[in-house]
């Protein structure tokens, strides 16, 4: 198996995301991280590099000295910086001929991720953007469940992903105080391109319907009243799907609860992150099935990938994780002997442009109070 060599660009010891994508790359030996910016911070950058066993030399002071220094040393760049510092080394990295994968939300607005991908087709480059949530194997086999037409013609779609981070206090009773570029809104509130994208996103993977309208409010129930921090929606799709979405950062109760359920016509199936191995299926006749990886009549899940150990050890966020990048992997070999993407389950520009038009369309439906169309 070829090891493919990464740099990455943030995800130091003090990044949310940054330990997660390590953890992830190194956890079927498909890739190594040999070069970085980890940090602007020096401390923080030499502390990483020594942590994940970056050779002292390939460790940079900054994004665009590494791209320079690392040109044909590399198979993918990984920008995990935070979202609004995505778009200039994402170009960067493209255009020094890089292929990228990068954290999501891609980009702060659609405009910004559409020039994102004007350069990715100009040089003919690859981008990847990391929806992990859709590494979950429960995830991928409900998906095939819809494929194979196994609940009928699609009818709703509730998806939530409540936290409580903007709402709890910690253990001395005050309030847990997030990372400052969060507490900051733009264009698109910061919490839509934290969950938001997700959530859509996760629509997007399993239906494959297109967004055509949306009515949606946005609340500051929290800590943090100058960001928006709960946003409740109904998003009408394509093959007159109906779906509802919550995401919010001010439930408490919730660790990160999120729950996806989808109603088709002949039976529907629940899936809740917080038991990942679980699909609820009930079909047309009253009957409610337990589905997990040791099930039976699985159509995809009892694959090896998806198998590191055997069903009843629970695979989690960072197994998913892996999942994902595993997928990318096999992208970027691929494209190293001349081929295109390959994997079904990578996810390009289209997808992150797509997202962000319905969270663009959510700010005004909950400004203007009315049904605002996607891309309006």
């Amino acid at each position: 198996m070829t090891q493919l060599k990464l740099g990455f660009i943030g995800g130091g010891l003090n990044s949310a995301v940054g330990a997660a994508h390590f953890t992830a790359v190194s956890m079927d030996s498909r890739f190594r991280v040999e070069a970085g910016c980890f940090s602007r911070h020096e401390e923080i950058n030499n502390r990483t590099a020594e942590q994940w066993n970056v050779a002292a030399q390939r460790v940079y002071p900054s994004w665009q000295s590494m791209l320079a220094g690392e040109v044909g040393r590399l198979d993918a760049v990984v920008v995990l910086t935070p979202t609004p510092e995505h778009k200039a080394p994402v170009i960067a990295a493209l255009t020094h001929g890089f292929p990228v994968i990068c954290e999501k939300a891609l980009a702060s607005t659609s405009d910004e991720a559409r020039e994102i991908d004007r350069v990715v087709r100009d040089v003919a480059g690859y981008l990847s953007v990391t929806y992990n949530y859709t590494g979950y194997p429960m995830i991928r086999e409900l998906k095939e469940m819809i494929r194979q037409g196994k609940l009928g013609r699609i009818e709703q779609i509730h998806i939530e992903m409540p936290q409580e981070g903007f709402a709890r206090l910690n253990r001395e009773g005050k309030p847990m105080v997030p990372q400052q570029w969060r507490l900051k809104d733009g264009a698109i509130p910061t919490i839509s391109l934290d969950l938001g994208v997700h959530v859509l996103h996760m629509i997007n993977f399993l239906t494959g319907e297109k967004a055509i309208e949306v009515v949606a409010t946005q609340s500051r129930q929290g800590r943090f009243t100058q960001v928006v921090d709960n946003t409740m929606a109904i998003i009408r799709y394509t093959n007159d799907v109906e779906c509802g979405v919550w995401f919010s950062k001010s439930a408490l109760g919730h660790r990160n609860g999120l729950r996806v359920r989808v109603y088709g016509a002949e039976g529907s199936v629940e899936w809740f992150q917080m038991d990942p191995e679980v699909l609820i299926y009930s079909d047309n006749r009253g009957c409610r099935h337990h589905i997990d990886r040791g099930h039976n009549d699985l159509l995809l899940a009892h694959q090896a990938r998806y198998n590191r150990f055997k069903s009843g050890h629970p695979s989690g966020f960072l197994e998913a994780f892996a999942n994902l990048y595993a997928d990318i992997g096999d992208d970027l070999i691929h494209r190293k002997n001349g081929g295109e993407r390959v994997s079904g389950y990578t996810f390009s520009a289209l997808e992150a442009i797509e997202g962000l038009l319905i969270l663009e369309a959510m700010k005004i439906s909950a400004q203007e109070r009315r049904w605002a169309g996607i891309g309006e």
